[in-house]
Parts: C-alpha cells; structure tokens; sequence
C-alpha cells in the first residue's frame, strides 16, 4: 500500500483552486490537508496545522503575500515542506527564480492531470521533479566554467561511488531505485547522498543536482527526464 501523501493548495482563484483539489482527491494516497487562497494565509494556517503537509502547490501570483516570498518563508520556517511551483508563466526567470529559492519542481497550470500527479510522486520520492523544460532552462543557463579551484577541488573529493549516485540521483532513480541499480543497500545509497551534500555545501537535494548540472559534474541526457 502507497504512504499517503499530504498535500495543501495555495491558490488565489476559488474555481482553480477546486480543480486541482478535485484532480488530487481521485488518487488514493493523495490527501489535501489545507488550501488557501494567499501565501499570508497559507503561513498563518502552516503555524497552527497540526498535520503539515509533506508538498505545497504553490501559485506564484497570489496578493497579500505572492507565492515566491510565501516559498522563501516556508523553506525557512518548514524545511522539510517540499514546494511545487504552479503558474501559467513559462519563462526562463521565472523557474530559475522559483529553483534558486528551492521549489522542488515547476509545473504549467495547463499541463494535464497527469503530469501533476508525476510531478508529486516525483517530489515525494526524490525531493525534486524536472521535466525537460526545466532540464533545458538548467543547461543553458549553467556556468561553463574554466574549471575554478573550488570545482576542482569539489570534483576531486567526489569518490566514483559518489559520482554514480550522484548521477542517478539527477536522473531521478528513488533511493530504492539506485540501490538495485548499483547493487547496494538504500541506507548506503542515503550514506552517500548526505556525504553529496556535505561536500558540495548544498543543503537538499534540489541544491545538489542544480550544482551537479550546473558544474557540469555529471552528464545527463534530455531523455533520462519526464
């Protein structure tokens, strides 16, 4: 049986807002625990929730508090709430905007259910969900470096070990996942994502496969993502 997966919508507009709460209640494991219709609110309800979410749809363009500063509040306040980006702008500043201040994922209100429901399965497992926009705005705007010391010197205290689960971990392959793969235990799967993390300075998981796409650590084609 699936772990629930507890979800609250921040969404300004009363009829969208029920769809997305409609198209979430018809999966099973899904479990809505909160919606409101600004980021005040939403921190003012987080503050008193008993039973936090685990994942926020977050609308970027909501008043009294839009959504980019309610998500820079929430990963400060709630760290382990995983943020997932929902708009109808698909602009290159707005997702790297969204990712730099650690949404997990970045989804277009148009897209289909599905894709939705992907993307919060994706998040759940992994800590993040790119699909192949995301992907490509990442790559283009990575910095080539001339190879600084300090990358160097980060590439260098990587062992082969780590470098392969890093790489997984940035195809998205859940912990269970890289574990069959590279014959291994989960518990040592996680032992060497937390030394990732130590290594590169980044904070999660999301941090961490930013920084491995953008210091070109690893390699990873368009068609390894959704």
């Amino acid at each position: 049986m699936k772990e629930t997966i507890k979800i609250a919508i921040a969404e300004d507009e009363g009829l969208v807002r029920s769809g997305f709460h409609a198209v979430l209640k018809e999966v099973s494991n899904f479990k809505v625990v909160m919606n409101a219709s600004n980021g005040q609110e939403l921190i003012d309800k987080l503050a008193v929730l008993e039973e936090l979410p685990d994942i926020i749809l977050m609308d970027l363009n909501m008043p009294v508090v839009n959504g980019v500063e309610a998500t820079k509040t929430i990963r400060i306040k709630h760290p382990d709430i995983q943020i997932i980006a929902l708009t109808s702008y698909n602009s290159t500043s707005f997702i790297l905007s969204m990712i730099k201040i650690g949404a997990a994922a970045y989804i277009l209100k148009n897209e289909n259910p599905d894709s939705l429901i992907l993307a919060i399965n994706g998040v759940y497992e992994n800590g993040f969900y790119y699909d192949r926009k995301v992907l490509e705005v990442l790559k283009e705007n990575a910095i080539h470096p001339t190879r600084s010391r300090e990358i160097q010197f980060t590439y260098a205290q990587l062992t082969d070990r780590e470098l392969q689960v890093l790489e997984l971990i940035c195809r998205q392959y859940t912990t269970t996942e890289i574990g069959k793969k590279l014959f291994i235990s989960p518990r040592t799967v996680e032992g060497h994502r937390n030394n990732l993390l130590q290594k590169t300075g980044m904070k999660n998981v999301v941090g961490l496969v930013v920084y491995a796409i953008k210091n070109e650590l690893v390699d990873i084609p368009n068609n390894s993502f959704n």
